[in-house]
């Protein structure tokens, strides 16, 4: 069984983010809103690693009591500044903010999280001009590890729009990293091992802590394993730890998909001074 660890690709692009950061200005601005613990563990990963590569990132830490026209306002500033090359408003956000309300007063040319409807547009399209970060993150370990999805049969379980949504887009466009046929899966399918022990890869990305067990699986499949809990001191992922007996490949937790994300958002960054320039 093959283990595919994440950090290798994310230094890949980092190098490749830092190149870019000596030729042109790049600024990060991040929104967040309360003290939701995880939330600033990930910000404070965010920040250090734009630092390190070059990026200037500035955090915006406003309290859990901000109302939704506060953070509008800021928003709107945010998108007004040239120096603003890109933003993103950490979620979850706390309970009486409308998330889609939030997320789609960010300008498209600054929402490096492609979280606006215009930006899932364009990759429903085939023409996205950067994707949400894990998917994206996925797509380059794929490409790292020569793993080929064209005429594979992808299943992604969990259908978030963070992740399972925008990777199911990505992997069937008509792209280098693309051409697969994907099943998109949730809570809602039944008979959901009928659609797994078909596949070629598993992306497992349902939430739940060791919840995949082996049994959903064809023998010899890639598994993506997305999840990241902490249970009993440990951290853990999505899939049972017996399901490295069954697959041919798997992303192990920690060290699989997360170090990809915060590459994929600064390389969105990137992608986002390209387009403004191209815009001006």
């Amino acid at each position: 069984m093959r283990l595919l660890y994440g950090n290798p690709v994310a230094q890949q692009i980092l190098r490749e983010v830092e190149a870019y950061a000596r030729q042109h200005p790049l600024r990060l601005d991040i929104i967040l809103v309360g003290n939701h613990e995880p939330s600033r563990i990930y910000v404070n990963r965010k920040l250090q690693q734009a630092s390190k590569v070059g990026m200037q990132a500035v955090l915006h830490h406003l309290p859990e009591t901000t109302s939704a026209s506060d953070l509008l306002a800021l928003i709107d500033q945010l998108n007004a500044d040239s120096a603003v090359t890109g933003m993103i408003v950490q979620l979850p956000l706390p309970g009486p903010l409308e998330q889609e309300m939030i997320l789609e007063r960010i300008h498209p040319l600054k929402d490096v999280d492609g979280l606006h409807p215009y930006n899932i547009g364009l990759l429903a399209l085939g023409r996205a001009r950067w994707a949400p970060a894990t998917p994206w993150g996925i797509v380059e370990l794929l490409k790292y590890y020569s793993i080929v999805t064209e005429g594979k049969h992808v299943v992604v379980v969990g259908r978030g729009r963070l992740v399972g949504t925008p990777l199911a887009l990505l992997l069937s466009r008509a792209a280098p990293y693309g051409n697969a046929t994907t099943t998109l899966c949730h809570t809602r399918t039944s008979d959901l091992y009928e659609h797994t022990q078909k596949a070629d890869i598993v992306v497992v990305a349902a939430g739940q802590p060791r919840w995949f067990p082996p049994e959903g699986l064809k023998p010899g499949a890639i598994v993506i394993d997305v999840g990241i809990h902490r249970v009993e001191g440990q951290i853990v992922g999505d899939t049972h730890p017996e399901v490295a007996q069954a697959a041919s490949a798997l992303t192990p937790v920690p060290g699989g998909v997360g170090p990809l994300t915060v590459a994929a958002l600064l390389q969105n960054v990137c992608k986002a001074h390209q387009a403004q320039t191209l815009a001006q």
